[in-house]
């Protein structure tokens, strides 16, 4: 019997979500699953999700849907739950069930790129992926975050830092990144070509620099911090790790890890 998946969001075309999750089911010999990419614009997901035949049994869910993912699930995840917001939805006898694999995915990215115990960190935004990043971010031992944005942080975003019992800031991106004391992270959760400039912006050695976007690499934001001599980590190892664990969700097999990861960087590689 065919078994349907795929990826939702908007914008969706430039998804790498189709290449890790095929990837996976070749490799896993499950030759009747596919899965698709769906452009769903905000305030759509229920339509969307409520039209899916009974072959469907799991959706990827990015930007801008994942509040709208937890909102129409019956059961939740305890990490998409805290976070208040979802990346993975899978049916189940009762209905869909909402999961959050991007704070797996970004703790384990994190670890890959070296970070360690980390007392402080900078967060630029506040959306759902900044809310997921204060999730992994704590079980570095964070407890103090600033966060850099263009206007207000959201109310969210501070009350999960002080449920986390996080000291929380604020900077404006006209403000300067001039002051930041010594954070051991700074993590970028916002689009490329979205972030603030880097100038006189200085670092402790050792400080992991993060940014989720993976495509159209080096965004400018990773080529002004190399400029300054920063090593900037790229997302794609969070697309990978949460990706991972949905493939673990919906197929309920372990997923290929190093199979997948080699299909990305191809993809990556070919991508212009």
């Amino acid at each position: 019997m065919t078994r349907r998946a795929g990826v939702v969001g908007s914008p969706i075309t430039h998804s790498m979500s189709p290449v890790l999750h095929r990837a996976a089911y070749a490799a896993l010999g499950l030759a009747d699953w596919t899965f698709d990419r769906d452009q769903v614009e905000a305030g759509g997901l229920s339509t969307h999700v409520g039209g899916l035949s009974d072959e469907w049994v799991g959706v990827s869910v990015t930007m801008p849907l994942k509040e709208e993912a937890l909102a129409l699930a019956v059961t939740r995840g305890d990490e998409a739950e805290l976070v208040g917001a979802a990346n993975t939805l899978t049916r189940g006898e009762q209905g869909w069930r909402a999961d959050n694999t991007d704070v797996q995915g970004l703790e384990l990215a994190l670890r890959e790129a070296g970070l360690g115990e980390v007392g402080s960190a900078v967060i630029v935004g506040s959306g759902a992926t900044a809310r997921s990043a204060l999730l992994a971010l704590s079980r570095f031992g964070a407890h103090e975050v600033t966060f850099l944005v263009r206007d207000q942080v959201r109310p969210a975003a501070v009350a999960l830092a002080e449920r986390l019992g996080m000291t929380v800031s604020s900077r404006n991106y006209a403000h300067g990144s001039g002051a930041w004391g010594s954070p051991g992270a700074v993590i970028s959760t916002v689009p490329s070509g979205a972030t603030p400039p880097v100038d006189g912006w200085r670092l402790p050695k050792g400080c992991v620099v993060f940014d989720v976007v993976y495509a159209g690499w080096p965004t400018p934001w990773a080529a002004q911090w190399r400029s300054e001599g920063v090593t900037v980590a790229r997302g794609d190892r969070m697309l990978l790790h949460q990706a991972v664990a949905q493939v673990q969700l919906m197929t309920g097999r372990n997923a290929p890890v190093a199979l997948m990861g080699e299909a990305l960087s191809a993809a990556l590689r070919a991508a212009p």
